[in-house]
């Protein structure tokens, strides 16, 4: 058996390939490490924070709303994890990142903020304690 170290990439559709770019850019600090353009895909791209990597291709004409209303199997959503919650929550502010359901959520170890990016994917960003993973062995109540 091969052991896993990490997901290497997420692959995911976008409205906008500058848009979207920019967006990471601004809110997770994600670079532009590969890019180019096809005529069957059209842009697309490789971003990278840190060892996280995002792949994703512009597809104008596919609706994130209309793949969620017909119930079809997707992700609900992928998750980010970040070390320094005073420098995510500036970043919060400074961008006007919109928090859903009604702001941060307070788990036993780690707190979690949803946001989504500008074609809808719902991304969950995890501040966890000290840095630390942690579970808790007890029972879920």
């Amino acid at each position: 058996m091969s052991n896993v170290k990490h997901i290497d990439h997420l692959n995911i559709t976008v409205h906008s390939f500058a848009e979207t770019a920019a967006w990471y850019g601004r809110v997770f600090g994600f670079e532009i490490v590969e890019k180019g353009d096809s005529e069957k895909w059209g842009p697309w791209g490789v971003l990278r924070s840190g060892d996280a990597m995002l792949c994703i291709y512009e597809r104008p004409e596919h609706r994130f709303e209309d793949v969620r209303a017909q119930g079809i199997h997707g992700v609900a959503h992928f998750g980010l994890r970040v070390s320094d919650r005073a420098e995510w929550e500036a970043t919060i502010e400074r961008e006007s990142v919109t928090v859903s359901y009604g702001g941060p959520i307070n788990n036993p170890h780690s707190t979690a903020w949803y946001v989504n990016d500008p074609t809808g994917w719902e991304i969950e960003v995890t501040y966890w304690n000290n840095d630390t993973i942690a579970f808790t062995n007890e029972p879920v109540t």
